[in-house]
């Protein structure tokens, strides 16, 4: 027979005692009591050690989410903007005033962002466009026109990378320099401090290199499934998303390959005004300190 394999390491001698042990213990009843006792403390124990913050800390944090609780609300963050605050970070605006900040990433370029700028251009309308180094690269023409536009152009680093596993500042700061050089070769300025972490992957290190660097992190509180170049959402589709669920200090994030979102901006954006709302730019947001 031999022992017991297992994590146990118990014997066959062992088991007896256990078994023996047992049936003295429970023909006594103030065993029962005391067990009983002993049992109900540890629940109460465990119970009362339980916790379940409504909001994650960022620290533990490294994909951006939202929950959208009403029509016509801002979503719940699973960062609180209070919490980000402190790191000039930022995912929404003022809940009272009904101002829409436009935000759009770009990868790469596919022949939709002349279109959605020529609709930014009818409604008036700034927006900031957070770039990648192969963006500058290959639509140098574009970016200058955003600048000439009016519109800010935001750091989404150069290469793309998921942000939250860089845990070094060299090497944050190699991903955010390099798109820098390259913007102030292409426009002869600086970039604008906004900063875009790539596929909302973050934690609470970055918020803080990001800081240092003079960087305002950007996220969002509306997008909706528009990246997928060969499986694009219909404009009704993009419309039942983004109408219902826009709300008072939107920061909305839209992607330039899109080609539904080249297709529907200037119709898109004429309903949201028909919505009673205006259009902000991030530097107005920032400068709020919302």
């Amino acid at each position: 027979m031999g022992k017991v394999t297992g994590p146990y390491r118990w014997n066959i001698l062992d088991l007896r005692w256990d078994v023996i042990l047992r049936k003295r213990i429970f023909q006594r009843p103030a065993a029962f009591v005391l067990l009983g006792v002993m049992a109900i403390t540890l629940c109460a124990s465990l119970l009362l050690q339980r916790e379940e913050p409504a909001v994650a800390s960022a620290a533990e944090i490294t994909n951006w989410g939202l929950s959208f609780q009403k029509e016509g609300e801002a979503p719940v963050g699973n960062a609180s903007a209070e919490y980000l605050k402190q790191f000039d970070s930022y995912y929404v605006g003022d809940a009272n005033q009904k101002t829409i900040y436009l935000t759009f990433d770009c990868g790469f370029e596919n022949g939709n962002t002349a279109a959605i700028l020529d609709a930014l251009k009818k409604h008036d309308a700034k927006a900031c466009f957070f770039v990648v180094g192969n963006y500058l690269e290959t639509a140098p023409d574009l970016v200058q026109r955003m600048v000439e536009e009016g519109h800010l152009v935001g750091n989404h680093t150069y290469h793309h990378p998921d942000m939250s596993k860089i845990g070094d500042m060299a090497s944050f700061q190699q991903e955010i320099g390099a798109v820098e050089e390259k913007f102030r070769q292409i426009t002869g300025q600086d970039m604008p401090k906004y900063y875009r972490p790539p596929q909302g992957k973050f934690n609470e290190s970055n918020l803080k290199m990001a800081q240092e660097l003079g960087y305002q992190t950007i996220f969002w509180s509306l997008a909706y499934v528009d990246w997928y170049t060969d499986k694009q959402p219909t404009q009704e589709e993009a419309y039942q998303k983004l109408l219902p669920r826009i709300h008072p200090g939107a920061i909305v994030l839209l992607h330039v390959t899109s080609q539904t979102n080249g297709e529907i901006m200037d119709e898109l954006l004429t309903k949201w005004e028909e919505q009673g709302y205006t259009f902000g730019a991030l530097d107005q947001l920032t400068a709020q300190g919302n």
